[in-house]
């Protein structure tokens, strides 16, 4: 291909474009730095969720509190709701791989703290609140830069197919991680996280080429007025509002099987393997149930389909979690999580690379941060509240009437949500905004061979 962009514009009108084919697997992890991507985010998932259903299960033991199991699984939401939008600003100052590289070391270094034995509660909970510190910038970081290694056409099966990895690692750390605690000892478990970010940085290290920031110093303003212009560019848009707030409310019903399956788990059986697999069988469901979902959409659905299905699957989420009130056994409660997990492997893929695709480049990792920090905090919440009625009330009830309020709101949602031409003109007008590329300083790294301008390292 040619280095010129005058060359590159003037072969694309003959040649066939990439968007004239089927993006396939095989295209996409063909890219190198692709591959050590998402290979760093698996690792670094599979060993926070690890952690985290190992954390949960030791406080849970330790204060036979709801509340304070349901905090111990909440805590890691908290950077995000305190700080995620300046810390996706920060992101676009410096370069992505070197924030992805620092970060996974400097939890790499903390997650090893909660290997001291006989750690207090409250400082166990403080030293996760300041790894967790380290997740903003890491998912901004890698946001962002994922359209600037698979280009503008791959992106939305990067994304999917991201997400969909996402859950499966999510299975795997869940029921690793709540078997290691119950059986074994929880330090395992911290001990494999630890291990995780090293092997992390290594792969962004060695096989992700640098970049330069996205804004040089003379683009630079203060870094609130930079966070607020994320805000301002997500709930300014009409596109992008409706994306976020389904994606803010889904989270927040769907999320609180996970939060207080530990207790929901002790409640059942006394049976320490029993419960611990029982508590795994309930957090791992909506993940394994994701998978599925992206997989059969994603895989068996064309985008007009796609589109279509967004409003009832959202509904869906918390709908088929309303039958908890009638306090099913666990086996059934997974069955139910695995049915809005489902759901939202149907819907979430294909809201992420809408709004991807809408995004102009230079705001991405705000953007991430402002959808960040709404989904954790709404996660934080609901999790949060629900454990403290469930210290109070009766779980199955809290449960189900939680999902009954969530089926509502998401159907006021499916019924303002904007048509398909609107979200059309928005892509296109977020296509026709980009700059025109640079030539590259240097050669970019191997990738699948396109004739097209649409995919270079500097545009999205």
């Amino acid at each position: 291909m040619s280095d010129d962009p005058d060359a590159r514009e003037a072969t694309s009108a003959s040649a066939p474009t990439e968007s004239d084919r089927l993006i396939t697997f095989r295209d996409l992890f063909a890219n190198r730095e692709y591959r050590a991507l998402y290979l760093s985010l698996v690792t670094n998932w599979v060993g926070d969720y690890l952690a985290r259903a190992a954390i949960t299960v030791l406080v849970y033991e330790q204060s036979k509190s709801v509340l304070l199991s349901a905090a111990a699984f909440a805590v890691t939401f908290l950077p995000w709701v305190i700080g995620g939008t300046v810390l996706s600003a920060l992101v676009e100052r410096y370069s992505y791989r070197k924030v992805l590289i620092a970060a996974d070391l400097y939890r790499m270094v903390l997650i090893a703290l909660l290997l001291i034995p006989h750690m207090p509660i409250p400082v166990m909970l403080l030293v996760v609140f300041l790894a967790s510190l380290g997740t903003p910038p890491t998912q901004a970081a890698r946001s962002a830069l994922q359209p600037l290694v698979v280009g503008r056409e791959m992106l939305p099966i990067a994304v999917a197919t991201n997400a969909t990895s996402v859950q499966a690692a999510q299975v795997f750390g869940y029921l690793a991680g709540a078997a290691l605690a119950t059986a074994i000892n929880p330090q395992v478990a911290l001990v494999i996280d630890v291990v995780t970010f090293a092997v992390s940085a290594a792969l962004i290290t060695f096989f992700v080429r640098p970049r330069p920031p996205a804004h040089n110093r003379a683009q630079r303003r203060h870094l609130l007025r930079e966070s607020a212009e994320g805000y301002r560019l997500v709930f300014g848009s009409t596109t992008l509002r409706s994306i976020a707030l389904m994606v803010f409310v889904l989270t927040m019903f769907a999320i609180v099987p996970e939060g207080l399956a530990a207790a929901w788990a002790a409640e059942s059986t006394s049976d320490p393997a029993a419960r611990g697999l029982n508590q795994g069988l309930i957090m791992a469901a909506g993940p394994i149930g994701f998978v599925v979902g992206g997989l059969l959409i994603n895989r068996l659905a064309g985008p007009a389909l796609r589109d279509r299905l967004v409003r009832p699957l959202a509904v869906l989420t918390a709908l088929v979690l309303v039958p908890a009130l009638a306090a099913p056994p666990p086996p059934i409660v997974a069955i139910m999580v695995a049915l809005s997990g489902i759901a939202q492997g149907g819907v979430v893929p294909t809201l992420n690379g809408k709004f991807v695709l809408i995004l102009p480049h230079g705001y991405r990792a705000r953007a991430y941060g402002v959808m960040q920090t709404g989904l954790q905090f709404s996660q934080f919440g609901a999790v949060m509240v629900t454990g403290l009625l469930a210290d109070h009330f009766w779980l199955p009830m809290v449960v189900g009437l939680w999902s009954l309020g969530g089926a509502v709101a998401l159907g006021l949602l499916a019924y303002r949500w904007p048509s398909a031409a609107t979200f059309a003109a928005a892509t296109d007008a977020a296509a026709e905004s980009q700059p025109a590329p640079a030539a590259p300083a240097s050669p970019p790294a191997p990738r699948p061979t396109v004739t097209t301008t649409s995919v270079t390292p500097e545009r999205p």
